[in-house]
């Protein structure tokens, strides 16, 4: 009866923590994303105090943030594994809700530029939660786990903008960061009184010393098929982000009305969204059973498919469609890579494991504009949807060759200085 009492109340500790943080990772999602549908309005009202462009400064008011958020999350995931996972996900929201907080105080595009290169250096919510849902729950369990977090995501990106842009409408873009910072703020409160981490730092290694930052990279990195899922990341997060910047335009090319092409957009982006979130904790359990490694060979497939097909496609409703099977593509391949990334490495090393793993996603959203932006201007706006196509291809045929089965997690004897 004592081992039984003990299996269901560690059962009950797990769960708990697991649907704190869908909670929590779902206001984070809604705070960060609420402030995207007006923030170049902002960055124009702002105005420039050393002559720069607006247009050069609210590209940077995005870019920025995300390289920060590159170089800083590695180190962020190592310092979890020693101080402790949850410590690191209130750092990323009580940190947040101070940034987005001050940003309603800037007088300059260039203070808003400064404030988001500080966010990116000081917050990344997804991957602290991520390591810390994933040093809590049963290896056997990570697919559903990962599955729900990307619910909780995608549920806050849906709503988000849709919030902003009605508190921003309705008492001015300053309105919209309090907001946001009080949101940040609210799901830091939740995790600190309502999630329990009994963290204990691993014991030294067999020379009596913890190993350093790039000692523990290396072991990581160099772990049987950790290599070739980051790079599954960094496939799959620079094709969602490719076709974004000329996204208006194709929508104008399909629908010839410009008036419906904000909503058309929007539309597109929100069913994507949708599909991804609903299908993630399809796939992760579906994972759970027969293995992620098939499931991310499929997705990826299927992402070809999709994005094969919106390269030729002659009307809004039938590209909208099209998004729709690229969006359920992307919630496979994301919850596979999450759970893969569980399943290959240590138990122990889940800050760095997904401190890198979020550096990776960084670096993609960082470049992929640029790419997106620059293949249309050579090949055409067609031409990033065909390059979409390729790149997950090159996904399906990298994990058909590269990722061995899912191994089972073993204990780590280091920890990471």
């Amino acid at each position: 009866m004592n081992s039984l009492g003990a299996e269901a109340s560690g059962a009950s500790s797990w769960r708990r923590t697991l649907y704190i943080m869908v909670f929590c990772q779902a206001i984070t999602s809604i705070g960060f994303s609420s402030i995207f549908p007006f923030l170049p309005l902002y960055v124009k009202s702002l105005g420039s105090t050393t002559g720069l462009g607006t247009d050069l400064l609210s590209g940077l008011v995005f870019s920025c943030q995300a390289f920060s958020m590159m170089v800083a999350s590695p180190f962020w995931g190592a310092l979890a594994d020693r101080w402790g996972r949850k410590l690191m996900v209130e750092r990323a929201m009580f940190g947040g809700a101070l940034l987005l907080g001050l940003m309603a105080f800037v007088r300059s595009a260039e203070e808003l530029v400064l404030l988001r290169t500080i966010q990116g250096l000081i917050t990344g919510t997804i991957g602290a939660a991520n390591a810390l849902v994933a040093s809590q729950v049963p290896r056997e369990k990570t697919g559903y786990a990962m599955g729900l977090l990307q619910v909780g995501m995608g549920l806050g990106v849906g709503l988000g903008p849709v919030i902003g842009g009605a508190v921003a409408d309705a008492f001015g873009y300053r309105a919209a960061f309090y907001v946001t910072g009080a949101l940040l703020a609210a799901a830091g409160i939740v995790v600190f009184f309502g999630v329990e981490e009994r963290f204990s730092p691993p014991a030294p290694g067999a020379e009596g010393r913890k190993i350093s930052f790039w000692q523990g990279w290396r072991q990581i990195l160099t772990a049987a098929g950790v290599l070739a899922t980051y790079s599954l990341r960094f496939l799959d997060s620079l094709v969602r982000m490719l076709f974004v910047p000329i996204l208006p335009l194709f929508a104008l090319e399909l629908i010839l009305d410009a008036g419906r092409v904000n909503i058309f957009t929007g539309l597109v982006i929100g069913a994507a969204s949708a599909s991804a979130a609903l299908f993630s904790v399809f796939f992760g359990r579906l994972g759970d059973r027969t293995g992620h490694r098939p499931i991310v060979i499929l997705a990826s497939l299927l992402g070809f498919l999709s994005f094969l097909l919106q390269s030729l496609a002659t009307s809004g409703w039938t590209f909208l469609l099209l998004q729709v099977f690229a969006g359920i593509a992307h919630g496979g391949v994301v919850t596979g890579v999450s759970a893969l990334l569980a399943r290959y490495t240590a138990c122990g090393e889940e800050g760095a494991v997904y401190g890198l793993d979020n550096s990776i996603n960084s670096g993609a959203r960082t470049l992929a504009p640029m790419v997106g932006v620059s293949i249309a201007l050579w090949l055409g706006l067609r031409a990033v949807f065909g390059a979409a196509a390729l790149l997950y291809l090159a996904a399906a045929l990298l994990a058909l060759r590269a990722l061995p089965r899912a191994a089972t997690c073993a204990p780590s004897d280091t920890a990471i200085r």
